[in-house]
């Protein structure tokens, strides 16, 4: 496992698309449910526990080379909401682009063929993870800080939230993120074994209906 290689892939500089989307923070400042360190972190360990683990678990078993074809279809049924639906496969698409410049592999171009349009961006982690000489383990480490990263550096940008802040934020989720990767990894290798069924498909109905109605907000910052 390349540490530099983990590195590169968990900068929020590495040109994946994730700046342009913020997790559903923008949906809830507005609403009022995000307004300073203490509810940022409430609303992050939430999304870490639910969307966060799904995305973990998925790029996990797809690091381990499990179909990417059978995991997109189980992104996408637990993935109910049409506009987080866009908005995956196009993380996806983007990742894809970027993976296939810093470390050309087969697995990617073949998933690039196979999903034109975008296949789901946990599942395009996994691939690109596994081009990078990475492990499910790391794969999962990736996708849950990304679950918590995109909402606390959105929040900077939308509430004017300072940034030190932000950053304990992330630091005291430190112990949740191992704890879900690891979950995930766990059920990763059960995938393996019993299908992608064995995947968790924990739901947050409020996330999901809030990045709906953010979808057809006429002027936003955020894509999602």
């Amino acid at each position: 496992m390349s540490i530099a290689a983990l590195l590169v892939l968990a900068d929020g500089r590495f040109p994946a698309g994730g700046h342009a989307h913020s997790g559903g923070a923008e949906a809830a400042c507005e609403a009022g449910r995000i307004h300073d360190a203490a509810t940022l972190e409430e609303f992050c360990r939430g999304r870490l526990h639910t969307a966060g683990l799904v995305a973990a678990a998925l790029a996990a078993a797809a690091a381990l080379g499990i179909d990417p074809a059978a995991l997109d279809e189980a992104a996408d049924a637990r993935t109910p909401v049409p506009a987080l639906r866009t908005a995956g496969r196009r993380l996806g698409r983007q990742l894809m682009r970027a993976a296939r410049a810093t470390w050309p592999a087969a697995e990617l171009d073949a998933l690039a063929a196979a999903f034109p349009r975008g296949a789901h961006q946990p599942v395009v982690l996994g691939v690109t993870a596994r081009a990078a000489g990475l492990g499910a383990r790391e794969a999962a480490q990736v996708a849950a800080y990304e679950s918590v990263s995109g909402p606390a550096t959105a929040t900077v940008r939308l509430l004017g939230l300072d940034p030190f802040e932000a950053s304990g934020v992330l630091a005291r989720l430190a112990p949740a993120l191992d704890s879900v990767a690891a979950e995930a990894q766990r059920c990763a290798l059960r995938a393996r074994l019993d299908g992608p069924g064995a995947l968790p498909a924990a739901s947050s109905p409020l996330l999901d209906i809030a990045a709906q109605a953010h979808a057809d907000w006429p002027v936003r910052l955020f894509a999602s």
